[in-house]
């Protein structure tokens, strides 16, 4: 039997509710979105998942670098907000859909996933989360071939990331993929607090350094919302080839459209690369 569609659960509210004016949005933000020369094969992007008038003009920065692409697997890897759950979470579905179409699930690695201890089909799960489908106007606009795995962190426990970054880094051997960690920074703090916060999660980033953000994030809660799902990625990454990362872009929620800095949100857009 045929897996359910899993419809979208906030086009018309974070996003918007037509292609031709998802289309219009997308393109403005990756009209301003400062071009980045490719610096060998991209292997993963870590990028935010706010309202797109939020999210949308950092995630283009690195969502530009798939102009050139060619088509693949997109495997999305990001964090529970509304269901609680031990492991990791496939949708169980054939496609994700938005105003853009559908974005259908590759299941031959969805099956070889599931074969890893921890991740199962979730439906409930992904039903009203929206950190993944964030990341579906970029993607479906510039790869509208490409198939997704999306999969959902129900904890961020260092076992949870670890068996993760393990699972993706076998299961992905010698596939023709891409990774994408959804993650917000900092939530809600003065923006000088921010900017604080912010740098250190950006400077473990820029330097490759998954180890040390795991570190920090443990120490400390309020870093990143999605900080199991960068961890996870960035090592997966490393175990797929590579050994270089790149800041794209940050800003927080005070720059791109909200007037209020007393409470601001953290954006960060990144880059990791397999050096040519």
């Amino acid at each position: 039997m045929t897996a359910a569609v899993r419809k979208a659960a906030v086009a018309g509210t974070w996003y918007p509710g037509t292609a031709a004016g998802l289309v219009r949005e997308v393109e403005g933000y990756l009209a301003e979105a400062k071009p980045v020369a490719p610096a060998g094969r991209l292997v993963a992007l870590v990028s935010p998942h706010a309202g797109l008038r939020y999210s949308g003009p950092v995630a283009a920065w690195g969502y530009s670098l798939l102009r050139s692409l060619a088509s693949r697997t997109v495997v999305l890897v990001g964090p529970s907000h509304r269901a609680r759950f031990d492991g990791v979470a496939l949708p169980g579905a054939s496609a994700f859909e938005t105003p853009l179409g559908r974005a259908i699930v590759d299941e031959d690695l969805a099956r070889a996933l599931r074969a890893e201890p921890g991740i199962v089909d979730l439906p409930a799960a992904h039903r009203d989360e929206h950190s993944l489908e964030m990341q579906l106007p970029f993607l479906q606009h510039l790869l509208p071939e490409a198939r997704i795995v999306p999969l959902l962190m129900g904890g961020q426990d260092p076992p949870e990331v670890l068996g993760l970054a393990r699972a993706l880094g076998r299961v992905l051997a010698g596939r023709n993929v891409l990774l994408v960690a959804s993650s917000d920074l900092s939530h809600y703090q003065p923006e000088p607090v921010a900017h604080e916060l912010d740098a250190l999660v950006a400077a473990r980033v820029a330097r490759f350094d998954p180890e040390g953000l795991l570190r920090l994030l443990e120490a400390r809660e309020g870093h990143a919302c999605g900080g199991g799902p960068v961890v996870a990625v960035m090592m997966a990454a490393r175990a797929l080839g590579a050994g270089r990362a790149q800041v794209l872009r940050y800003a927080t929620s005070g720059d791109v459209g909200e007037q209020d800095r007393s409470r601001v949100v953290g954006y960060l857009s990144a880059a990791f690369w397999e050096a040519a």
